[in-house]
């Protein structure tokens, strides 16, 4: 039997929760989550600073998510957790497996809001021995926060992200100290002002350029080999935190069939958010591995009213101009341009491969330069580089794929 609502949403992170909220008012709304309990990642992440461009307040993480998951509920959503689509069952139709048996959803438009994970050391090809205490930075929040087990005595952090920075907290919450954050990149990844503080109140290095040869260890890590400017050393160890090198939980959008950006591994979006033509969106760190949970949050707001805009009048396929990323980024999103649409907050997400103190966005149609914008904020590689859509307005609908640069 086929249970049917006006909207599905698969993901209960910030950007599920708040379009889901933002929609049940007026619509009929099933959230399915995997986990026992909605909140996505900020659920055991501890530490403040969320929700202050949503929620215009900053909070811990689980109060953040217990916000979110609250005004859900409140609103109308009817929530399932522990709830796992492992399918389709047609085009806007999933297939959800739970305690309480199997069972086909099918929705008017469906959202997907699944979010992005860590690399893990495997999909990183570390080499070295295989010895326990190795995790990446989800894990050990869990471990710590929601299992409340015990970590170990010397960690080295992998990455300089601003997640790495996450671990260091959690961490030292736990007991376990951080000796050093190892990164190959030649530049600070997070916010320079939080590497700072970083380093100046916890006396934690950051070994820039450093490369990691292998991981020591027989049942437990030992220590981490490196290699920076042809030296060779070992960090002695206990735990190995492998943070950042993010990638989307893009498996139900592969299975839909649904455009992958090469660069982020993600689905391809409209401006709207639209995935499909026939009523498959996404949003939050699905779309952009990754950024902040508000932000995800507020891509939540921004698909809600394309939702909305779809179940009142179903669109046609349109014309679209396709966007791309040129030198200087690894990938843009979104990755479809269309005339009635400006993108959540009005903003491009583009993740650079090069650093840049004041950097300028060019955009390129059919050989010539069609946008110009000279950025007030650096561009690094780690992070985030939001790009006003305004250096788009001059892109004709017929003119062919547009190519965004960093010079």
């Amino acid at each position: 039997m086929t249970e049917t609502v006006d909207v599905v949403v698969i993901g209960g992170g910030p950007a599920g929760l708040r379009a889901a909220a933002d929609l049940a008012g007026d619509h009929s709304v099933i959230l399915l989550e995997r986990e026992r309990d909605a909140g996505g990642i900020p659920r055991h992440s501890h530490h403040t600073g969320y929700g202050l461009r949503d929620l215009r307040r900053v909070m811990t993480g689980p109060r953040y998510a217990a916000a979110l998951v609250e005004r859900a509920l409140a609103s109308g959503v009817q929530m399932r957790t522990s709830s796992m689509v492992t399918g389709w069952h047609g085009p806007r139709a999933v297939e959800v497996s739970a305690p309480t048996g199997r069972s086909v959803v099918e929705g008017r438009a469906v959202l997907l809001a699944t979010g992005a994970r860590e690399r893990p050391r495997a999909a990183r090809w570390i080499p070295g021995d295989r010895p326990a205490g190795v995790m990446t930075t989800g894990q050990l929040q869990q471990m710590v926060h929601l299992q409340h087990r015990s970590i170990g005595s010397r960690a080295v952090i992998l990455g300089s992200e601003l997640v790495s920075w996450s671990a260091v907290l959690t961490l030292r919450e736990a007991g376990c100290t951080p000796v050093a954050m190892v990164t190959a990149s030649t530049h600070q990844e997070s916010y320079a002002a939080l590497a700072w503080a970083g380093r100046t109140a916890f006396r934690l290095p950051v070994l820039q350029r450093t490369r990691v040869m292998s991981i020591e260890g027989d049942e437990r890590v030992t220590g981490v080999t490196v290699i920076r400017d042809g030296r060779v050393t070992t960090i002695a160890c206990d735990t190995v935190i492998t943070s950042g090198d993010w990638i989307p939980d893009h498996e139900l959008a592969r299975l839909r069939g649904i455009s992958m950006n090469a660069g982020s591994k993600a689905p391809v979006s409209g401006a709207d958010l639209s995935l499909t033509d026939d009523g498959v969106f996404g949003a939050g760190n699905l779309l952009h591995p990754v950024d902040t949970a508000d932000v995800c949050a507020l891509d939540g707001a921004h698909v809600a009213r394309s939702i909305r805009a779809w179940l009142a009048h179903p669109m046609t396929p349109r014309q679209e101009v396709e966007i791309t990323a040129g030198s200087g980024l690894a990938w843009v999103t979104p990755g479809r341009w269309q005339d009635h649409a400006s993108p959540a907050r009005g903003r491009l997400l583009a993740w650079p491969e090069v650093p840049s103190l004041i950097p300028t966005i060019v955009a390129r149609q059919g050989g010539h330069d069609v946008g110009r914008r000279r950025l007030p904020w650096p561009a690094a590689p780690g992070r985030m580089l939001r790009i006003p859509a305004a250096v788009l307005a001059h892109v004709q609908s017929g003119g062919g794929p547009v190519e965004l640069s960093l010079r």
